[in-house]
Order: C-alpha cells, then structure tokens, then sequence
C-alpha cells in the first residue's frame, strides 16, 4: 500500500456509529424519542452531525466526506433526512456498533478504494466547538504536517482549562518535533478518564485533552494497523475486496457478526506510543472552547460555561429551569 499524498489529495470520516445510549434519556426528555444524539438539534438550527459536516467541508471537499452510521439509525426520518444531503456513496453503513476501531477502519476502507494515497481527517460528531474557525484553522495545518510527513499521526489536543475526569488525556513528553510549518509535541502517553487528582496532575505536566480528531496518511494508517492487529486488518481486506460489488452488505454483516467493539485509541494508539513513539504527535489548541458531548452533565455544563444554556432547543421554561437549577 503506497500513494503520493498531496494538498489536493484530502478526505475526511466523519465518526457517527455510536448508540449514544448515556444521552437517550436526555435526548427523551428534549425531544420524546430515542433519536441518535448526533442527529439531534441540542442548540441552534443544526445538529451535531451537521457542524461536523461544516467542519470537515471547510478543509475538505464534500464530495471526498465519508459518514460511519449504524444501520438502525436509519429507521429514524430525522437522520435520513441529514444523510441525504451527503455526497453520492460517502455514506457507509455498519450493521451495529463496534466502537471506533470498526468505526474508523470501515470507512477507510472506502477511501483508500477510491483515494488511494489520501490524507485523512478523523472527525467524531459529538462535539461542541464555539470558535469552529480558529479550531478548523488548527486541522488545516494538521493537514499541511502530515503531507509534509505522511508517516506521521497528528493528534490534536486542547489545553484544559480546569480538570476534566471524563476526557481522555495526551501526555506530552516535552520534546518539539520537527514539523514544519508548526510546532507540535512529540507523545509520551495517553491516559483514559483520570481521577480528579490524577487530572490535575496531568494538567500540571502540560497535558491535554484528547479530542480524537487525528490526522494521517491513509496508507501509513493502513501499514500501522496490519502490524498492529493483523487479523482485525486481514477481515476488513476481505471488505475491501467486496466494496462495490453485489456482497458488499453480506461481507460487511458476516465480518461484524464476529467481530468483537474494539477501541481505536486502545488498540491503535495507545500501542504506537509505546511500540513506534516517533510516528505520533500532537498539535496544542488554545483559545478553542471545545466539549465532547457524552453526557446530560457534560452538555448542560459546556452550555452554561459558554454562556448558551438559554439556546437549548424545543426547552420549555419549567425544564430550562430544572436543567439550569441541576447545572449550578
């Protein structure tokens, strides 16, 4: 697997797979049904999916977005109606979720069928971004180190701003690469949903918040996983072979029928940090508020720190006044 990457060479993947089963509830009490919450209107007139799809398109072409969805999100009008809008075959379709190992793996699979070579951005749709700008600026210039280096694996992470025991955390080791046209940190390791006392002591050694949105060459990708979990890289050659043709579904449902949810950051990297440091890097983000929507807690403090709690969508005053009264 070898390709020349280039500026014009870009595709994005946009992460929407998850069940999103620890917001249902919230997303009940908002909208009264079990909608997928990245396809819900949380705030303003778009949903999650669709500031990702936003993002993406500001550094992307549209036509070059990938979607990872769950074949049961479909059974919902709200998110066939958002997936219809996207690009003729971009919109890949598991049978049900295997975490974001399966997540991430499935679409690469139609990018590098169709855009051999390409630099790939990994975009999950659960988040929430203010200054989306200054934050797409960021991914641009992840793109631009990793087509300068297509053996890399560019991270990007934001500074805290106060200790956070449901992020995932990057660990810088204190070492510049030597990216250019920017300055990034080489990686020591990551650290998964610290404790509050951990937390802080990860802020003190200048640690960030993993925001899963990573940058890569799709090849490089590819030659990381076969070395990694050969046999999880062997059953997706087997997809790739029958994307396009007629047992594409059944190959892709027979595959995940034994196939176990795997974690990418669990078994891609966390392994690179150890095994093969020199290809991981991370980009610091400042200035970015940024929040992963996992939660009715995580949703209702982000909003309310920002100063958009009064935005929430379809609220009436009795539960803004509950939601606000739970948040102080």
């Amino acid at each position: 697997m070898t390709g020349k990457s280039s500026t014009y060479n870009r595709c994005g993947i946009v992460l929407a797979g998850g069940d999103g089963c620890r917001l249902k509830p919230f997303v009940h009490e908002l909208r009264g049904n079990s909608l997928a919450k990245q396809y819900v209107n949380i705030i303003g007139t778009r949903s999650m999916i669709e500031h990702a799809f936003a993002r993406a398109e500001k550094v992307i072409p549209r036509g070059r977005i990938f979607t990872v969805v769950n074949r049961d999100h479909l059974s919902h009008p709200e998110a066939r109606q958002q997936l219809t809008t996207r690009s003729e075959g971009t919109v890949v379709v598991q049978p049900e979720n295997r975490d974001t190992f399966a997540g991430i793996l499935l679409p690469l699979m139609h990018v590098h069928k169709r855009y051999p070579g390409a630099t790939v951005v990994v975009f999950p749709s659960d988040h929430f971004i203010v200054e989306e700008d200054l934050f797409v600026s960021y991914v641009d210039l992840a793109l631009l180190a990793a087509e300068q280096n297509p053996s890399s694996v560019v991270l990007l992470g934001i500074e805290p701003d106060q200790p956070e025991t449901e992020y995932g955390y990057i660990l810088p080791d204190g070492e510049l690469t030597n990216s250019v046209p920017l300055y990034m940190w080489k990686i020591q390791t990551f650290i998964e949903k610290p404790d509050i006392t951990l937390a802080e002591g990860l802020i003190a050694q200048g640690g960030l918040w993993n925001t899963m949105v990573m940058v890569f060459n799709c090849d490089t990708m590819l030659n990381l996983i076969h070395r990694l979990s050969p046999e999880m890289f062997a059953a997706f050659q087997d997809i790739l072979t029958a994307i396009g043709t007629p047992h594409e579904r059944q190959v892709v449902k027979t595959i995940y029928g034994r196939m176990k949810g795997m974690n990418f950051s669990e078994e891609v990297l966390q392994p690179l940090a150890f095994l093969r440091p020199s290809t991981l890097s991370v980009l610091p983000i400042s200035g970015v508020f940024w929040s992963d929507w996992g939660s009715k807690t995580r949703i209702v403090s982000s909003l309310k720190r920002s100063g958009n709690l009064n935005r929430l969508q379809g609220v009436s005053e009795s539960l803004l006044f509950q939601i606000w009264s739970e948040a102080s």
